[in-house]
C-alpha cells in the first residue's frame, strides 16, 4: 500500500506553483480588459462628437435652405439678442432680416 499524503501537503506544494503561473495570466487579463474599456470609451466619445458635428451641419444646411427659399419662419423675440431688438423699428416691412449664422460646431471641444 502506497503512503497516504494528506491533502494539505499537496496544497502547500501546489499553491506556490499556481501563484507563479496564475498571477501573470490574471494580470494579462486585467490589463487587456482595462485597455479594451478605455478604447471603447474613447470610441464612444468620438462618435458623440461626430453626431454633434453632423447635427450642427444639418442645422446649418436647413437654415441656409430656408434663407435661399425665402420661407424662413418668424423668430421668437426671446431668441434674438438685445442689440437686434432696437434696430427692428428702423426696418421697413418689406425688408428681410439678415440672419447671423455662427459656426459653433468646433467651439469648446477638448481633446
Amino acid at each position: 500500500m502506497p503512503p497516504v499524503v494528506p491533502p494539505f501537503l499537496i496544497g502547500l506544494i501546489v499553491a506556490p506553483l499556481a501563484k507563479r503561473l496564475l498571477k501573470p495570466l490574471v494580470r494579462g487579463v486585467v490589463k487587456t480588459s482595462v485597455g479594451i474599456a478605455m478604447e471603447v470609451k474613447k470610441a464612444a466619445q468620438e462618435a458623440g462628437e461626430n453626431i454633434h458635428d453632423l447635427a450642427a451641419e444639418v442645422a446649418a444646411d436647413v437654415v441656409a435652405a430656408q434663407i435661399v427659399a425665402g420661407d424662413g419662419h418668424p423668430v421668437a423675440e426671446s431668441s434674438t439678442p438685445n442689440g437686434e431688438k432696437e434696430g427692428t423699428a428702423d426696418r421697413a416691412e418689406g425688408e428681410a432680416r439678415t440672419p447671423k449664422i455662427r459656426a459653433t460646431a468646433g467651439v469648446g471641444k477638448t481633446h
